[in-house]
């Protein structure tokens, strides 16, 4: 049996998908954080482990190709990072090279098999980029929650506190999502909000954007501006790359599940848009892609994500 190997691999977990030449998962595996630029070393370790899971009693020896994205690929530059990754592949016991590239590649292979185009991913944290031929050859925002990350998860949870706190200015908060959040925070005024923020990591404030969006969609005031602004925000670090070569794929939990967020992005995007699967299956069919031709590959990609149809236009 010929198998294939994808992984995902990102600040919050790694995920592993083992596929058969014909598209099939076979495999599935998860482990840990797998950003070598936030968690150095270990970071390969936890994929490693998801690459092991997924594997299971599979020979690893079968997988004749794989492709890992990987938050902060460049980093793979340096030697110590590099021998983790060599380490892990051997010690999991793979005799086949992993091309490694970075989790925008992965996400746009999960959106359309296109070979060019544009990915706008938010999630905790939102960035751009420009692929061309399976490369990455611009990027826009993906600065972190301190410097940018503009309309992401972390954005929106944070825009969202700090309103709130600029507001609350009697006994009381406000209803809806000011009195949402409060209660999420345990706090009953603006002293404690700003006591209970100071202590609080930045995943903290991206852990409530499922709030504000879920308030938007239920006609909160303060949340749908705020979605709004997300939206905008994103818009305009997509149109940082300029007009794409194709398809534009929207990756991230706010862009690909039904948020307002999502909603008033397709409503400012012209052109062919897809929405981006599973990225580590993606990764598998990247995997695939360098071992069959191109007209098989592109069958191949809309068994494997349920592409069957061509990407929907914005604004439909």
């Amino acid at each position: 049996m010929v198998l294939v190997l994808g992984v995902d691999a990102g600040g919050t977990a790694s995920r592993a998908v083992v596929a058969t030449r014909d598209g099939t998962v076979v495999g599935r595996g998860s482990a840990g954080p797998g950003n070598p630029t936030a968690s150095g070393p270990a970071a390969a370790h936890s994929i490693g482990v998801a690459v092991r899971d997924a594997l299971g009693k599979h020979d690893p020896a079968a997988v004749v190709s794989g492709v890992a994205g990987i938050a902060g690929a460049g980093i793979m530059a340096d030697p110590e990072i590099a021998t983790a990754f060599t380490n892990q592949w051997a010690l999991r016991g793979l005799t086949c090279p992993v091309t490694v590239v970075g989790d925008a590649v992965t996400a746009f292979a999960a959106g359309t098999p296109a070979p060019s185009g544009a990915v706008l991913i938010a999630g905790t944290g939102a960035v751009a980029a420009r692929i061309d031929d399976w490369r990455v050859s611009r990027t826009a925002d993906g600065l972190g929650w301190l410097l940018g990350d503009e309309g992401s998860g972390m954005w929106l949870g944070l825009q969202a506190v700090r309103s709130i706190a600029r507001a609350w200015s009697g006994p009381t908060v406000d209803p809806g999502l000011a009195a949402i959040i409060a209660a999420q925070a345990g706090v009953t005024s603006c002293d404690e909000l700003v006591r209970w923020a100071g202590r609080q990591q930045p995943a903290a404030f991206a852990a409530l954007a499922p709030l504000v969006c879920a308030c938007a969609t239920a006609g909160d005031a303060l949340a749908e501006r705020l979605t709004a602004e997300a939206a905008a925000r994103l818009v305009a670090t997509l149109g940082e790359l300029g007009p794409p070569d194709g398809p534009v794929v929207l990756a991230g939990s706010l862009l690909t599940k039904t948020t307002s967020v999502r909603t008033a992005v397709l409503a400012s995007l012209g052109g062919p848009v897809a929405t981006a699967g599973d990225p580590a299956v993606g990764a598998a069919w990247l995997a695939l892609r360098q071992i069959t031709d191109q007209e098989e590959a592109v069958r191949l990609h809309h068994r494997m994500l349920r592409l069957d149809r061509e990407p929907s236009l914005a604004g439909r």
